[in-house]
């Protein structure tokens, strides 16, 4: 990793030294913030920035070449973790409610953006007595009234401009017949509610503080918590809605300009709410206690082959490309945004703020990229299967694959999950590399796959639990499941390029310029969140679940 130029910097390796840079950071947020006295710093406000795919070698990487710039000033201003992990699997959703509620998925239930729960009945189910139970939770733009609209289906005019007015209270765009349905109750299951564990934003409001939050799909609900309400303000434009002013067809993820457009919105939102306004603007609210966003331009920047002619992802191993270095350039620009904001409006002495990221991206070297389209493993699984049990359906009942696979049956038996494990890891084939052409894979690009059991102890739950996966697989380096040639990378898996991501706490009651190596995971970004404000971390579900320590790990 690049070392930092033009200052010298307090590192911190050894356990002892990394608890005693812990003692510095809790130390004085562990008071209620009615305890402190004038003079005292005190974490009043927490902003958590989520930057989608950022490793930490790449905020290294800028950081050393610009060392002046906003993300080197809040990284000397705090503290560092140069060696913080997300969750596994790495995806979106897991990633994002692992740092706002402390847990794992086989803890929170929330393995995916698009997931399986084996207890629930299917989406649109009416007659509940004697239905057969299995259901694709999906929390994608799917479950919009309209996902072809960046509104959701508020039926805003004006758009994009005026989707600022977009509600701050995003469920009530959802459509229920897209909604897994409960089998006692007969009735949809809400994201929220299908959350295992509450969330910071529950606790944070029983204490009597606001909250906001902004992100890319109304499906965000989930962060609410099983209360529903525990964000005030929820600005979710939908990211894969069609981006107008682009190409026909195109969502806001296809061109990278399009991406820190639609960025920029929810920019704005976390400005006027660092003013005292809700996300529109409109309405002075004061500015919430907990409070952020996440950027998608460098996700999409490391993803495109190219955009707005650049060659995104990454020039060598960990090398970043022209695409993704301006977006970099972005990512910085709007972060010294809101540290001037902060400023501006005298919040800068009580404003802890907390950079990270949901998942990282793999592969980070382009010659390991492999492509492989699943959807020949996936049907030739099904008719192996059915070819020895006549009479039998599909044995794949949900499947995603991004850079891992995740797969659950419709027989969950050993017998049928050793089989699927067999199967696929006896499969060969071509997929395509960086330059298109023909690149052979083995094992269907898996390293390592878990079944049944041994799935269910690799995530920590009971065999049988309603909702892990029947198989996980771990891929190969460079294997991205796509069908297609339009994509150089993904997230979902277990490498370190999907989970090696940056972590820093800069602010209020932070000591500055201290870098910690000691391991640490983002779930512990949510009891560190509470601490800062003068909360209980234990109120949280899995904080108590996990033994999930504040940062950094204990």
């Amino acid at each position: 990793m690049l070392r930092r130029s033009a200052r010298t910097a307090r590192t911190v390796t050894a356990a002892a030294a990394a608890l005693a840079a812990a003692g510095a950071l809790t130390a004085t947020a562990i008071e209620p913030a009615s305890a402190h006295t004038p003079g005292h710093p005190a974490a009043r406000h927490v902003l958590l920035l989520s930057v989608d795919g950022l490793h930490q070698s790449d905020l290294a990487w800028y950081i050393a070449r610009h060392p002046q710039s906003a993300l080197a000033r809040l990284a000397d201003g705090g503290v560092e973790y140069t060696h913080a992990r997300t969750t596994i699997p790495s995806d979106s959703f897991p990633g994002m409610v692992g740092q706002l509620t402390g847990g794992n998925p086989g803890t929170t239930g929330v393995y995916y953006d698009d997931g399986y729960d084996a207890a629930l009945l299917p989406a649109g189910t009416t007659k509940c007595a004697g239905a057969k139970s299995g259901a694709e939770v999906d929390l994608t733009e799917d479950l919009d009234k309209n996902k072809d609209s960046i509104d959701a289906g508020q039926g805003l005019t004006g758009l994009p401009g005026s989707i600022l007015k977009m509600t701050g209270h995003p469920a009530s765009l959802i459509d229920p017949t897209k909604l897994p349905v409960d089998p006692k109750s007969c009735a949809p299951v809400s994201p929220h509610a299908y959350l295992r564990v509450n969330t910071v934003f529950d606790v944070a409001r029983k204490a009597g503080l606001r909250t906001a939050w902004s992100d890319k799909h109304v499906a965000y609900d989930i962060l609410n918590g099983p209360s529903g309400n525990g964000i005030q303000d929820l600005f979710a434009p939908e990211i894969n809605s069609t981006a107008i002013g682009y190409p026909a067809g195109d969502d806001w993820t296809k061109d990278n300009a399009a991406t820190e457009q639609y960025d920029g919105y929810k920019v704005q939102a976390v400005l006027n709410e660092i003013d005292g306004y809700d996300h529109s603007g409109t309405h002075k609210v004061g500015t919430p206690a907990v409070f952020g966003m996440n950027f998608q331009s460098v996700s999409t920047a490391q993803k495109l082959p190219a955009s707005d002619g650049l060659a995104g992802g990454y020039k060598a191993k960990g090398v970043p490309g022209p695409l993704l270095e301006k977006n970099l350039a972005f990512v910085d620009r709007e972060v010294g945004a809101f540290v001037a904001e902060l400023r501006k409006r005298h919040l800068d002495g009580s404003t802890t703020v907390v950079l990270s990221a949901k998942h990282g991206q793999s592969p980070t070297d382009p010659k390991a990229l492999t492509r492989i389209d699943d959807g020949p493993l996936l049907d030739g699984l099904n008719a192996a299967w059915k070819k020895a049990h006549p009479g039998s359906g599909d044995l794949v009942a949900h499947a995603v694959d991004d850079d891992a696979m995740l797969i659950w049956l419709t027989d969950r038996s050993k017998a049928a999950t050793d089989f699927a494990k067999a199967y696929l890891l006896a499969q060969s084939g071509t997929g395509n590399g960086i330059d298109g052409n023909a690149k052979p894979f083995m094992a269907s690009g898996l390293k390592t796959l878990y079944a049944g059991a041994d799935a269910a102890r690799y995530f920590h739950v009971r065999p049988g639990d309603s909702r892990v996966p029947d198989l996980f697989g771990i891929s190969q380096y460079g294997v991205v499941y796509t069908g297609g040639k339009k994509k150089i990378a993904e997230h979902g898996g277990a490498h370190a390029d999907d989970l090696d991501v940056p972590l820093v706490v800069s602010g209020a009651v932070t000591p500055h310029d201290v870098r910690v190596a000691a391991p640490v995971e983002t779930t512990q970004i949510a009891p560190t969140i509470l601490r800062l404000l003068g909360l209980d971390p234990r109120t949280l579900d899995a904080v108590r679940a996990e033994h999930t320590p504040a940062l950094p790990a204990r």
